[in-house]
């Protein structure tokens, strides 16, 4: 029936005919196996030697009658006389007629053997992705969809030697079962079969004759098996092909794919682990209590949820909203959910991990491997994190600062094993019991579960936790509650519901230690302060004095640049209506005291925050950091040249606040960050299809040829990179951080300065080494930029590229050899117009030359990307700034990536 494997069995390989062999007899409906055919033929080859020898043993009888006959004629006493020539003729007759007869059977015996030769010919061509009720799988035989899409087989998973029915996709090197039949139930050995019982019914049973039921086919007769190219594997009629008898996508088990369906009475469940697919602690599925929601439970218990369904909700998951192109599209209602990817053809999951946590993953054919495009929950979320009486700090969970783990210790604890979080935390002095006390600890999330009383003061919960010895905690939040034995999932800085305070019971002796050491520093710090004070008082009266002499001769000189500058700059010009002056107190409260909440990063100008303005407006404002070694210079450049500035393509400056030592820009907010958050990291990068780059492509060469042509001031931005190039909520791209930016003399065609400033790699040769600048600087930034997008890796880092450390030297050394086509972002593979990609590099090519008047203006590079009939130069060789350094590093600071808001070094002319 199949081809079995005979090396270890884990993951079997379908063949290039699509794995199981099922062959079908007539109408593809009765299977008729190899192995019967061939035992078939033998049979009727062993019947007719036995009917030729039995022939043969007749053909002598026949002869030796015939000689009789013969003799009995010719002695005759009989009137007829006998002659030679009857007694040929009746020799004749005879030897005729058993010609014909075994010339008879030769032709129906070869008739038959040709029937059953082309059956058995043709049995591995046939259906392959179907199970008759009178076939069966073995292990090391797999059945394939017809699409080839998924693959139905035995397998072991990870170390595990267990064996398990499932299906996983097919052609995907890194595969993992998507659906498993006997996840409880494993086999011990490698002689298990897949096949129909009796009673239609679909078992599996091992070598040792145990068997295990997988499907019910509720005695239908007609029934068969078939895996589709959805993953779905379903029982169904033979004569209704419709009428779907059972169906996989019923019973999920850890991964929810596309078309399947989630309702009330079906869910994913996590394995028990990675090596062992039998039902673990976590379930994903619709909240019985709110069916508008779905929700991970952690051993029956409220663990994560996704928040309400609306209809005018693009997706369930909140953290994907902000991104334009969602890789899934869920589906809700009538108690039922499902999700379509995004394109569709993308090869989708949605797996249930055994920690708990839910990811969402897209398979890239250009890389051939799985992308993680999302995971929650966060690191705190996850259950039981921390351990027993852990708590895990939510501002220590991040990507960001992995290395340090977020989970510490309540007072009078520590941890159980340094090495392992997990392990909680243990006492350091047991409890007594009478006499315990309990210690406080606020903004805590509680933990989970409690057992809740009547609404009681706190001095009556306290009571009712003391007096019961295996009471560990109460909280008075919505009534009181009380905590027995081990406490779990305790978070500290948590945002959500169920926050308050903590009673937790520690020894009595546990504080009294810790008193008797505060007892001592009382005393020490009573007396302290009272030596110094006067010492104190004296030095805070003189810096008062120079200080408020100084700030405010500060505060004048601001506004006096300020004003000058303005008038001289912006003279006959009516102001913006769109450029305000704020209040210190108005950006304060709208960004709630510049909480670290709405921190969105920080970069060389100082920390850059996002706030809300009363007409509900989002904004980011960058606030001057004191430390940051920029100033009003910085600050003055930036507000006097795109206050002014009205391009759909450039970052929009809404106003500025002076106040005292406070100097703030107030931007509008870009929900989706800057191109290099998406461009630079493998998972985010798939997003950014085809027609998204080229829309970024075209919208930031429109921006530069508005700075450098048509606005009022002829602008040479002298940073331009991928974090500089903030995306809004379509994603179009807009120039921001304009610290740098230089007014250019529309009559002159080149400047110098004596400072550089700027980031390697993308500068211009010119630029960096001499100071000189022009419109041509900006070309070659673009030039870098326009590679960067069209190839998705960076022009400066720690990773070689070919034989060069510069993404320009690859790309100069794959156009000599005319592999240009290498270039190409793998994700963008087969999905893009090639010689559109093709014809963007020749142009990045062109804008990158080492001379700058060789160099294009954006003009003429807007005119090249868009018109595939204009006939291009051959790049000369590109400036290679890479062998004087090689990473990419800001002269002045980096800028902040986050919203791509800060400004470096400015230099006077």
């Amino acid at each position: 029936m199949a081809t079995s494997s005979s090396s270890k069995k884990v993951w079997p390989t379908a063949s290039a005919k699509g794995g199981v062999e099922a062959a079908a007899a007539g109408d593809g409906r009765v299977g008729i196996l190899s192995f019967e055919c061939l035992v078939s033929i033998l049979k009727l080859l062993a019947d007719w030697e036995q009917l030729r020898r039995d022939s043969s043993k007749q053909g002598s009888i026949v002869e030796s009658r015939e000689d009789d006959a013969s003799r009995s004629l010719a002695t005759s006493n009989s009137s007829i006389s006998a002659t030679p020539s009857l007694i040929i003729g009746v020799k004749q007759i005879a030897m005729f007629g058993k010609i014909s007869f075994w010339r008879n059977c030769m032709l129906v015996d070869l008739l038959i053997l040709s029937v059953l030769a082309t059956r058995c010919l043709s049995a591995p061509t046939a259906r392959t992705d179907i199970i008759f009720q009178n076939q069966s799988i073995s292990d090391g035989q797999t059945l394939v969809s017809m699409g080839k899409e998924f693959v139905l087989g035995f397998f072991s998973p990870g170390a595990s030697s267990n064996r398990y029915v499932g299906i996983w996709h097919n052609d995907v090197s890194e595969r993992r079962a998507v659906w498993v039949a006997n996840r409880n139930n494993p086999l011990q050995d490698t002689f298990g079969v897949l096949k129909f019982d009796n009673n239609s019914n679909l078992i599996v049973l091992d070598g040792r004759g145990n068997s295990f039921t997988v499907a019910y086919g509720r005695g239908v007769q007609d029934v068969e098996a078939a895996i589709l190219d959805s993953g779905n594997f379903v029982l169904r009629s033979i004569t209704n092909q419709d009428k779907i008898i059972w169906q996989s996508f019923d019973f999920p088990t850890d991964t929810w794919l596309p078309e399947m369906n989630i309702t009330l009475g079906s869910k994913l469940t996590s394995w028990k682990s990675y090596d062992d697919p039998a039902v673990g602690d976590y379930s994903f599925g619709l909240d019985r209590t709110n069916a508008l929601q779905l929700i991970i439970l952690w051993k029956g218990y409220n663990y994560w949820t996704f928040g309400p369904w609306t209809a005018s909700m693009k997706s369930l998951i909140p953290e994907l909203t902000n991104i334009p192109i969602t890789p899934v599209s869920f589906q809700c209602g009538n108690l039922t959910c499902t999700y379509t990817p995004n394109p569709r053809d993308t090869m989708t999951k949605i797996v249930l991990d055994p920690d708990g946590s839910l990811n969402i993953a897209q398979f890239s054919r250009g890389t051939e491997s799985w992308t993680l495009l999302w995971r929650q929950p966060a690191s705190c979320e996850v259950s039981n994190l921390c351990g027993v009486f852990g708590i895990c700090n939510n501002s220590m969970s991040d990507d960001s600062i992995a290395y340090e783990s977020p989970c510490r210790c309540p007072k009078g604890f520590a941890q159980a094993s340094p090495g392992n979080t997990r392990k909680g935390c243990t006492r350091q002095i047991q409890l007594q019991c009478n006499g315990d006390r309990f210690i406080s600890m606020s903004s805590i999330r509680l933990p989970d579960p409690s057992v809740k009383l009547s609404a009681i003061g706190e001095s009556k919960c306290q009571l009712e936790c003391m007096t019961k010895c295996s009471c560990t905690a109460y909280s008075v939040l919505d009534g009181c509650s009380l905590w027995y034995g081990n406490l779990t999932n305790m978070q500290d800085g948590y945002n959500g519901s169920g926050v308050g305070t903590l009673y937790l019971r520690v020894a009595a002796s546990e504080l009294e230690s810790t008193n008797s050491s505060g007892h001592k520093l009382l005393w020490i710090a009573g007396v302290l302060p009272s030596v110094g004070f006067l010492i104190f008082c004296v030095i805070l009266f003189i810096w008062i004095r120079r200080s408020k002499n100084k700030g405010k001769g500060k505060q004048d000189g601001h506004h006096s640049v300020m004003t000058s500058d303005a008038i001289k700059l912006w003279e006959g010009e009516e102001t913006s209506s769109y450029f305000a002056t704020f209040s210190f107190s108005q950006i304060r409260n709208a960004t709630d005291k510049f909480s670290t909440e709405n921190m969105l990063g920080e970069g060389g100008f100082g920390p850059v925050y996002k706030g809300h303005l009363p007409d509900g407006r989002e904004i980011a404002v960058k606030r001057l950091a004191a430390n940051s070694g920029q100033g009003l210079p910085e600050f003055k450049n930036e507000v006097l040249l795109i206050a002014k500035l009205q391009h759909r393509n450039l970052v929009q400056l809404l106003g500025c606040c002076i106040e005292e030592e406070e100097m703030l820009l107030v931007y509008e907010y870009m929900p989706n960050k800057s191109l290099d958050f998406f461009l630079f990291e493998k998972s985010r990068r798939v997003l950014l299809d085809w027609e998204m780059r080229m829309n970024i492509i075209e919208g930031v060469a429109q921006g530069l040829i508005y700075l450098h042509k048509h606005s009022r001031l002829r602008i040479i931005h002298r940073d331009l990179k991928a974090s500089n190039i903030l995306l809004d909520t379509d994603m179009n791209p807009k120039i921001s951080d304009f610290g740098m930016a230089r007014i250019f003399d529309p009559k002159g065609t080149q400047a110098n300065t004596k400072r550089v400033v700027g980031t390697y790699g993308y500068m211009a040769p010119e630029y960096a080494m001499a100071g000189n600048f022009s419109t041509k600087s900006d070309v070659f930034s673009y030039g870098v930029l326009l590679l960067e997008i069209i190839s998705g890796m960076r022009n400066a880092g720690s990773r070689r590229h070919g034989n060069s450390v510069s993404l320009l030297g690859y790309a100069w050394e794959l156009w000599n050899e005319g592999r240009c086509h290498e270039l190409i972002d793998k994700p963008l593979h087969g999905r893009c117009p090639e010689n559109v990609a093709l014809r963007c590099i020749h142009v990045s090519l062109l804008c990158v030359q080492e001379k700058a008047a060789d160099r294009p203006s954006m003009t003429e590079v807007i005119s090249m990307i868009t018109n595939g009939s204009a006939t291009l130069p051959d790049p000369k060789q590109p400036g290679f700034l890479s062998m004087l350094v090689p990473n990419e590093t800001d002269i002045a600071e980096e800028t902040c990536s986050v919203n791509g808001l800060s400004v470096t070094i400015l230099d006077g002319r």
